[in-house]
């Protein structure tokens, strides 16, 4: 608040700057070490880089025998050289935003580096997490409260992430400033950031493990759902099947976006060895409708997360800002997964259910309305009724 007070805005550039700017809004760095998990460098101390920049830049005075524009183009071009820049609030927030490096509550030198160890530090939390999380004394209605922002830990990290698919690095650039204006992020840099944003859908890590099922019981008296909890399809009783909707939604809601869709097409038409849409589709599938699960839980967790991918694969392919070859590659990707169903030997109800929900959507595809999943507990920012833009 400080700095806007001097006049200046977010920079939700500098978390992939090691954190170089009070301006941005950092994730809590954790991680893993020797087996427990650190908070020692959680928040950082003090203003960052960035920061000293923008007040050099803004309040420096010179003396006569200087030129003013020379001495403050070099501070710009002696940050530049540092890796320092600038992104604001417009490219940092919408769903389906393009630069790869700007985000809030990120962490990581790349969001996918970010996202593994997101994923491992939610991992290692969710093993520990037991009644001991909350005071003596404390309904167990409290515990379940605690664990919310726990479960969805990941989920700014994972919104990070999805912005290197199809995505973009770019300046605000000006003419002479020696900036590159716009290019592609690499190939092999998507590719990598995939991967792990597919764990992110893996029933192993959305499913709540079955011994801390017991530690969630039907809400006490005065303690009633809000916004900020789970939510529930089976009444009163704890739902971990919502819970994966949820989780499995907002993955594939950012992943699948019709904009970022699109981007794909163009970047792998310029390049034929970019990421394309049909490869993210194929992974996706691979992950899930071609996923062999063994336990019976997870078996169902899966069908939560397979319900989500077939919705917005038939989203990209009737959604009116989808491109046409959007639309081509979705409704193929529909025809795999169909014959992916009508290929197994013995098919289970759930199988004759999505073949029935496919050749539904073949016949009128027009008529498609993409149904929403159980709403995600609010996160950013917590307790507020005021929305602050719109996708």
């Amino acid at each position: 608040e400080i700095g806007h007070t001097l006049g200046f805005a977010h920079n939700f550039a500098s978390s992939s700057n090691d954190r170089s700017s009070v301006m941005d809004y950092p994730h809590p760095l954790l991680d893993i070490k020797n087996n427990k998990i650190d908070f020692s460098k959680a928040y950082s101390v003090g203003i960052g880089d960035w920061d000293k920049v923008t007040v050099a830049y803004s309040y420096s005075e010179f003396n006569t025998t200087e030129n003013e524009k020379t001495e403050l183009n070099k501070m710009l071009l002696n940050a530049q050289e540092k890796g320092l820049r600038f992104i604001s609030d417009s490219d940092a927030r919408a769903s389906g935003g393009a630069h790869a490096f700007a985000h809030l509550w990120d962490n990581g030198d790349t969001p996918n580096s970010g996202l593994e160890e997101v994923l491992k530090v939610r991992e290692k939390a969710i093993q520990n997490f037991s009644v001991e999380n909350i005071k003596s004394n404390d309904p167990y209605t409290v515990l379940e409260d605690v664990f919310v922002p726990l479960y969805f830990y990941h989920r700014y990290q994972v919104e990070a992430a999805t912005k290197v698919i199809g995505g973009l690095d770019y300046n605000y650039t000006l003419k002479n400033d020696n900036q590159f204006t716009v290019r592609p992020i690499r190939s092999e840099d998507q590719r990598k950031t995939l991967n792990a944003i597919l764990k992110s859908i893996r029933p192993e890590v959305l499913a709540i493990p079955k011994d801390k099922l017991d530690l969630f019981p039907p809400r006490a008296f005065g303690y009633n759902r809000n916004r900020e909890s789970f939510k529930s399809l089976a009444g009163v009783a704890f739902d971990p099947f919502s819970a994966v909707d949820t989780a499995s939604d907002m993955t594939l809601r950012f992943l699948l976006h019709p904009e970022r869709a699109n981007r794909l097409i163009i970047q792998e038409s310029l390049d034929e060895d970019q990421l394309s849409l049909n490869e993210v589709f194929n992974a996706i599938i691979e992950q899930t409708f071609q996923n062999k699960k063994i336990d019976y839980y997870h078996d169902q967790v899966q069908h939560q997360i397979n319900g989500n991918v077939l919705k917005y694969i038939m989203n990209l392919a009737v959604n009116n800002k989808s491109y046409f070859q959007v639309k081509a590659e979705a409704n193929h990707s529909i025809d795999k997964i169909l014959d992916i169903l009508n290929k197994q030997k013995e098919k289970s109800i759930y199988s004759k259910q999505y073949i029935k929900i496919i050749n539904s959507f073949k016949k009128d595809p027009e008529k498609f309305k993409i149904l929403p999943s159980p709403i995600i507990p609010d996160g950013s920012p917590i307790g507020t009724g005021t929305c602050y833009y719109n996708d």
